[in-house]
């Protein structure tokens, strides 16, 4: 019971769905996650400015997490980048 408790906490404040989610134009996708926490980590000042998404309270904590989901994500990402439709939707 508290590793699902735990993983809805994480996942609530994980970096690669909140930038996911933003849709910011112009932010960064390829690992955004993983980029977001580490420029959390390094002091960055404005993170909605460059990611469309707030840092996570505790970056340390959410990197492991943003990594693996964010590269589980890779191939999405990159075919999205490079503008390559998968035919993959999403909501309703």
């Amino acid at each position: 019971m508290g590793s699902i408790l735990l993983a809805l906490v994480l996942i609530s404040g994980c970096a690669s769905v909140r930038t996911l989610d933003a849709a910011k134009p112009g932010a960064p996708i390829v690992y955004s996650g993983l980029r977001l926490d580490w420029y959390s980590l390094n002091g960055g000042c404005c993170p909605l400015d460059r990611f469309g998404a707030k840092a996570p309270k505790y970056p340390a904590l959410d990197l492991p997490a943003s990594a693996l989901l964010d590269t589980l994500l890779l191939p999405f990402t990159l075919a999205h980048v490079l503008g390559i439709s998968l035919g993959v939707s999403g909501g309703l």
